[in-house]
């Protein structure tokens, strides 16, 4: 029965041209461009970045059934933010984690949060001044720039973002340079070793593809998490 229903599930998001459904109108993959980890690493398989969503699939970011599905609030207490900190969402869409943390860091934090699409940020901006959040500042990135400001934030949060960097180590460096020394860095990433995940292979990743390329931007592999229902939780620092 569990099968069935995440068979139609994947069956609705495609054709409901959900997030992990290359679109007509997404950006084209970087021609021939694959990412390759550490030769000296069996088993940890190339991949090329996905392209992204579109903000016409916006809805899909805030479909009900999101909360069982990815449990973000468990999530979210993994990170174990604190009062006063400065944090970003990137890629943050239509703001679904963005209001979250704002309501963590209180008003005395901030939360950048980026995306390359202004129409995400416009219905960002939206959402957040429907809910009378003040402390999430909204960024448009590029996909050469985050946008965020040099050695400032505490914690990235990425959910289902980075396997679609278009080049994944120039992305690492400019979240490395954003970082604070005692910075950390969470990446969320639905589990591809597991075929019972209903999301298309290209928008998965599994926890060793993740380490690997993290590692060869300078990160170190800090905490991994399991406990959600279909994603990872890695959690990395700065390795200087």
């Amino acid at each position: 029965m569990q099968r069935r229903t995440q068979r139609l599930l994947a069956l609705a998001c495609g054709l409901c041209a959900a997030p992990w459904l290359a679109t007509a109108d997404a950006p084209a993959l970087r021609p021939g461009l694959s990412v390759l980890p550490d030769a000296g690493q069996p088993g940890v398989a190339p991949r090329t970045p996905a392209r992204p969503m579109s903000f016409k699939a916006a809805s899909w970011l805030t479909r009900a059934e999101r909360e069982a599905q990815e449990q973000p609030e468990r999530m979210l207490d993994a990170l174990r933010l604190r009062p006063g900190q400065t944090v970003a969402d990137v890629g943050a869409g239509v703001g679904y984690h963005a209001w979250r943390l704002a309501a963590r860091v209180g008003p005395k934090g901030k939360v950048y949060a980026t995306d390359v699409q202004p129409e995400m940020l416009a219905l960002l901006r939206a959402n957040t001044a429907a809910r009378q959040v003040r402390n999430v500042v909204a960024v448009l990135a590029t996909p050469e720039s985050t946008g965020l400001p040099e050695a400032s934030i505490d914690l990235v949060l990425l959910v289902d973002v980075y396997h679609e960097a278009p080049d994944p180590q120039a992305f690492l460096g400019q979240l490395h340079r954003a970082l604070k020394p005692t910075g950390r860095l969470a990446l969320v990433e639905f589990r591809a070793e597991d075929p019972e995940v209903p999301i298309r292979a290209e928008h998965k990743m599994t926890a060793d593809q993740v380490i690997a390329e993290l590692a060869l931007g300078r990160f170190r592999l800090a905490e991994r998490h399991e406990f959600l229902p279909w994603q990872h939780l890695l959690l990395f620092v700065p390795a200087r």
